[in-house]
């Protein structure tokens, strides 16, 4: 079964129906709503909780099938089933729209399997309308076992291929705590993004034309796609990837199709040096923020008491 996955993969032959999906899927005249079916309101897909409701009235529907009289019943689990297969598939399309080409073939299949266990199920609820209870039962099977191939296209992307997991999820377990010097300010060009590396992770590095500097993960959330190569404009950085934009002062994804925020961190400049420190959530934990603002205000006395003081907080 994983060499059919990882062959499927590999295989180039769908990819121009691909494009031509891809391309009618980002022209959609979605507007603020295509984000709401990528999940940002939730903070991870919807296409996954979504899909859920058909998932479960069809499963449920099967069981009732193999109790003698409750056709009726499952017949109407079967309708409803179809009725929210509709919106978690523009979910799922909306975010395979905005995948890499190999996640991209493994979706398109996924994709079909679902379009036949619709199909199927189609049939099984006019069979069932029309008296045909027992085609409308084969019908039903059909679909579940459609079903069940989708899903399990659905897992090897979610769990082999991670479409829909937060790519900087790791960075607050590797990057160390306390402070880390990246560079001299001279190093960081007003208003251009610069990539510099703590703990092995790539950090965004952005200095702003008034002096302020800002730091988030390089990685997009989205795709890992690289930040550093991307737009800054409005106190923000677009991936170059998918277009996700994150505010610079703290991370927050402000249009998706990333759904998750990139990690952000604190800044200040010691000696002419730039120095960054991971704002962590942990309760009671002493952020390198707090110990900036302290810094600070020891520096701010000892200058107005005359001291020539060389260390500033940004």
């Amino acid at each position: 079964m994983l060499w059919l996955l990882d062959a499927l993969e590999r295989d180039p032959r769908a990819d121009g129906a691909t494009d031509v999906l891809t391309r009618r899927v980002r022209a959609l005249p979605l507007g603020r709503a295509r984000d709401a079916l990528h999940g940002r309101w939730l903070g991870h897909p919807v296409h996954p909780l979504m899909v859920q409701v058909p998932i479960g009235s069809w499963m449920s529907a099967a069981v009732l099938d193999l109790w003698p009289g409750r056709s009726r019943e499952a017949g109407l689990l079967v309708g409803v089933g179809l009725a929210a297969a509709g919106p978690a598939a523009l979910a799922g399309a909306v975010d395979w729209a905005e995948l890499h080409r190999q996640q991209k073939r493994v979706g398109l299949v996924h994709a079909v399997a679902n379009t036949a266990a619709v199909g199927l199920y189609g049939a099984s609820l006019l069979c069932r309308l029309t008296g045909r209870a027992g085609a409308g039962r084969a019908y039903g099977f059909l679909g579940l076992t459609a079903v069940g191939l989708g899903g399990m296209l659905g897992g090897h992307l979610a769990y082999r291929q991670a479409s829909g997991a937060n790519h900087a999820e790791e960075v607050p377990h590797v990057v160390g705590e306390g402070w880390h010097r990246v560079g001299t300010v001279d190093e960081f060009p007003a208003g251009r993004p610069v990539r510099r590396t703590v703990d092995d992770v790539p950090v965004l590095v952005v200095r702003e034309t008034g002096g302020t500097f800002h730091a988030l993960a390089e990685r997009c959330s989205h795709l890992a796609g690289p930040l550093s190569e991307g737009t800054i404009a409005d106190g923000c950085v677009r991936c170059p990837w998918h277009g996700s934009v994150f505010r610079l002062s703290d991370g927050w994804n402000v249009r998706g199709p990333a759904t998750a925020p990139q990690p952000a961190f604190d800044t200040r400049v010691v000696d002419g040096h730039v120095e960054i420190g991971l704002r962590r959530a942990d309760d009671g934990a002493e952020t390198p923020a707090g110990r900036g603002a302290e810094a600070d205000e020891t520096r701010t006395r000892a200058e107005d008491e005359g001291d020539a003081g060389h260390e500033r907080d940004i």
